[in-house]
């Protein structure tokens, strides 16, 4: 029994220890994130695509690929400053073609990707790092296809590392020395990224906060059963510990303890355990783009349609090519994100966005059976919001307005679609929609009125989490007292 009794105190401080540093982490997460490349960053790090250029025919384009299926997503970007052609494949490397020559862009080596780097950041000195698998800053899954990666130092006032892709000589990551040097306490700690790669991180996380929480809520059990709320100990406390780290333990736990069980809880549904909350939705996306015949077919040159933009004073740094309804649209994005879109039809017309009419047609189609209702948002919500560039999801572009898709299908999928290009930006069914209160707002408090206070949001955060460091610390150390105290009657 005595041995039991050893082992639950030790499983206990150990639980804590985790906890306590899973608030430290997170407070700094609050203000220095995980290394990304922003859209903003991106985008101004591009040359101007200009109309003066012989750029080859997207479909001559395609053809230097050596694929017979169609991408997800066809942009002209640019490169070390060259323009190129970018096919999309899922979990596969992005194909690079040279918009100029023709030429298709598989394998980039040191010089190429300093070229790469010193597109970006001109005036910085480029010091290459060398080829590597994965690293601190680039443990993505998202970045696993670009694997191995480049990685390049500059001499900037940021002290940037910057990571390019060994098939294409793009740019997908950037980490500042701030970003590096907070991260190991941040994101790296929080996330137990030391063991990132093995077979049984996920579960690993999963468990030990399913444990944090069942000995969390056991905790202030017993603490509010030892919590005289009508009358006062002989000591005239509530409480029956008179002083100590038992009696901050106590007295913590009735002030914070909820709050540290709701954030232990919502990072748990982070890692959506056990399938929970997936996504039931069963509805065709693939009719709302209608067959893919027509993409690639193109009747007009590249520069033809840049010559459309430039005619209104708008400077593209990227177009891309979607296909809504079996019509294809090209849209320019600039240096601030903004953008505009063209038909590709016998027309100069260029648009802020595609015409209502033709996006409700093509909604119409997703589904024979489930009506749907179609609502303008002009203002970010509860279920649709931005967030800032530190954030976990700091790199997500969430432009507005957009196009709210309500289908009464038995998964009551909802769709939110971009009208400056024609995409479905996400698919949410009724079981994301739960799952959005038990993590985002639970756990990272994503509520609209906090977000647009980013001061009251950060300081109401900070303050409860050090009542949550205190409830661990306290923790800690009455548990290995009293463990000593066991130890020291077995000797």
């Amino acid at each position: 029994m005595r041995q039991l009794f050893l082992w639950h105190r030790w499983l206990g401080i150990g639980l804590c220890i985790f906890m306590a540093l899973w608030f430290i982490s997170g407070m700094v997460m609050l203000f220095v994130g995980y290394p990304k490349l922003t859209l903003a960053e991106h985008l101004q790090s591009l040359p101007v695509l200009s109309s003066d250029r012989n750029y080859i025919n997207i479909n001559d384009a395609f053809r230097q690929t050596g694929k017979t299926e169609l991408p997800t997503d066809i942009k002209l970007s640019s490169i070390a400053n060259k323009p190129v052609y970018l096919f999309n494949y899922p979990e596969q490397p992005v194909i690079a073609i040279n918009a100029i020559t023709g030429e298709n862009i598989h394998h980039i080596d040191a010089e190429q990707a300093i070229q790469s780097a010193k597109s970006m950041y001109p005036d910085a000195h480029a010091d290459y790092r060398g080829l590597i698998d994965k690293d601190a800053w680039t443990q993505s899954s998202a970045l696993n296809a670009e694997r191995p990666l480049h990685v390049v130092s500059l001499d900037d006032k940021d002290q940037t590392q910057l990571y390019i892709s060994s098939h294409s000589g793009m740019i997908v990551r950037d980490a500042t020395f701030t970003e590096r040097s907070w991260g190991w306490l941040g994101a790296w700690l929080h996330w137990i990224y030391p063991v990132r790669s093995m077979p049984w991180w996920a579960d690993m996380i999963i468990y030990l906060s399913l444990a944090a929480t069942i000995m969390s809520l056991l905790g202030q059990y017993l603490g509010l059963k030892r919590w005289r709320f009508s009358k006062t100990y002989r000591s005239g406390s509530h409480s029956p510990y008179r002083k100590g780290f038992a009696r901050w333990h106590h007295i913590g736990g009735m002030l914070f303890g909820v709050l540290l069980i709701l954030w232990i809880f919502s990072g748990l549904m982070s890692m959506r355990p056990w399938n929970l909350f997936s996504n039931a939705s069963q509805l065709s996306l693939q009719r709302y783009s209608g067959e893919n015949a027509s993409l690639l077919s193109s009747p007009f040159s590249s520069a033809q349609l840049l010559k459309r933009f430039e005619a209104g004073e708008f400077k593209p740094r990227e177009l891309s090519w979607h296909q809504v309804k079996g019509q294809v649209w090209v849209s320019a994005q600039d240096q601030h994100g903004k953008r505009l879109v063209t038909p590709l039809v016998n027309t100069d017309r260029v648009y802020k966005q595609i015409p209502f009419i033709t996006l409700k047609q093509a909604i119409q189609t997703i589904s024979t059976s489930a009506e749907s209702d179609l609502i303008w948002l002009t203002h970010y919500d509860f279920y649709y919001y931005n967030r800032a560039e530190q954030s976990m999801f700091g790199d997500r572009e969430r432009p507005l307005p957009i196009l709210r898709v309500k289908f009464n299908d038995h998964a009551q999928t909802w769709l939110h679609i971009n009208p400056a290009t024609g995409e479905i930006l996400e698919s949410i069914d009724s079981q994301r929609r739960i799952a959005r209160y038990l993590f985002n707002l639970l756990h990272s408090w994503d509520w609209q009125p906090l977000l647009e206070r980013p001061v009251v949001r950060e300081s109401l955060i900070v303050t409860f989490s050090l009542g949550g460091l205190l409830i661990c610390i306290s923790g800690i150390v009455v548990g290995w007292r009293r463990v000593k105290r066991h130890i020291k009657v077995t000797v």
